[in-house]
Order: structure tokens, then sequence, then C-alpha cells
């Protein structure tokens, strides 16, 4: 018997995306085939399958659910029904699986037991983020969170401001939104004041907002970020 495949099946960045504006024909195509899928909340799993292809029979799917709250040990029988023959679709909350989120450790699981591991195009903001951005696009990293503590959240904006100008390196984070106007604050107190800043918010949705300025340009307009996601991008040139 053949052994099934991970397809890795984005998703929008937000609920108000229209997921046939943001995602080729081949996601719809694929789902259509798939019955198990691998998501982080079940609820929102459901309805963009329903948006995305209304003629999927909601009652024959088989969905396991993948969060902070899920045990190592569960993650083979996540799998296991490629092992059977049956292909099986990782989702994220929000844009591509395996990047910024728990299912990198499903795909790693995948190739471990010799399953073809299948990336489907769609929308990432890191990179939408990036190519908006106008820092260096040769040259980047994704640091996903900075820490929590005030001290230690310093040091790193500090050797992150430091490490773009000695690398030439643009520099990516992101915070949990409903803590992104507090981090603006902690960027512009930590960075000198012709570092640059990409702030790129709610990319992909009727209210994005994508600019680059300097520290010191951002402290006399800075946006109300509350609960949009964003990513952060610093750069001393």
């Amino acid at each position: 018997m053949a052994t099934g495949k991970l397809y890795l099946l984005p998703v929008p960045l937000g609920p108000d995306a229209d997921p046939k504006e943001v995602l080729p024909d081949s996601v719809a195509r694929s789902i259509e085939f798939i019955d198990h899928y691998i998501v982080e909340n079940e609820k929102t799993a459901r309805r963009f399958i329903k948006a995305i292809l209304p003629t999927k029979k909601q009652p024959e799917l088989i969905i396991s659910i993948l969060n902070k709250h899920t045990e190592p040990k569960e993650h083979f029988e996540f799998i296991k029904p490629c092992l059977d023959g049956k292909n099986v679709g990782l989702m994220s909350e929000a844009g591509c699986p395996g990047v910024a989120d728990p299912g990198a450790a499903i795909v790693k699981l995948a190739h471990d037991n010799n399953i073809q591991v299948v990336p489907l195009t769609g929308p990432s903001s890191i990179l939408l983020a990036m190519m908006a951005s106008g820092m260096n696009g040769q040259s980047f990293a994704f640091n996903g969170y900075l820490p929590i503590d005030k001290a230690e959240k310093k040091n790193a904006l500090k050797n992150y401001e430091k490490l773009s100008q000695d690398k030439n390196q643009s520099q990516l984070f992101i915070e949990t939104p409903y803590r992104n106007n507090k981090l603006l604050d902690d960027i512009l107190a930590a960075l000198q004041p012709a570092t640059h800043l990409c702030i790129a918010a709610d990319i992909t949705l009727p209210t994005e907002y994508i600019k680059t300025k300097t520290a010191a340009q951002w402290k006399k307009d800075k946006p109300d970020l509350h609960n949009r996601p964003c990513i952060f991008i610093i750069h001393k040139f």
C-alpha cells in the first residue's frame, strides 16, 4: 500500500481576507481529496474549509488538534493515517504551517517516517512584510518573540540593532497582538534615532498598514497596533 502525503495547507492571514483572493486553486483542489486534518483550532479550520470549498462534507472530516497543550507523544497518531495510505492536511491558524507555528514538529516527524511533505503556496506574513519593507531582502533573520522581561527585551533589541548594522541583515520579530503597542514603545525607547523600523500590520486584510520610517520619525506618529497581527523589522544602515 502506498504511503499518503502530508500536505501543508496555507490559510488567510485573518478572518476578513477572502480565501479565493489570497490562495491559489491548488489549495481547494487538495482539500477536495483530504479528509484528515491537523489544525490549531477546529472551529476556525472548519470555517476556512467551508469558505474555500463549500461542497466539502464536514461530517466526514477527521480533525486532530495541535496546539501548546498537545503532548509530543500524540504527534505520531496525527500522521499515522499517512502510513495507512491516507493523505493528511496540516493547517496553521493563520498563514503558512510550519513557520512560527507548532506544525514544524509534525513536518519533522513526517520526514523521520519517510512521508512525502507537499508545501502549497500561500501568504506568509514574514515574506510579505520583508518584500514591502524596503530593507535587505538578501539577508534577513526571523527571531520570533522577544523576551517578556523589560531589561532582557531591551538587550535583545540592542543586539538585533547591532547585528543588523554589522551584518547588513534585517531583523524581524513578532509579538502577541494585544501587547503590540507596549512593544512599539519599548522598541522606540531602545533603538537609536536613525535606525529604520518597518511596521507591517494586518497584511492582506482591508486594514493593511505597512510603513518604514526611522525610530525618530515613528516617535512623532505612532499607529495604534492593539490586537492587530504585526511583523516588526529593524535595520540600522
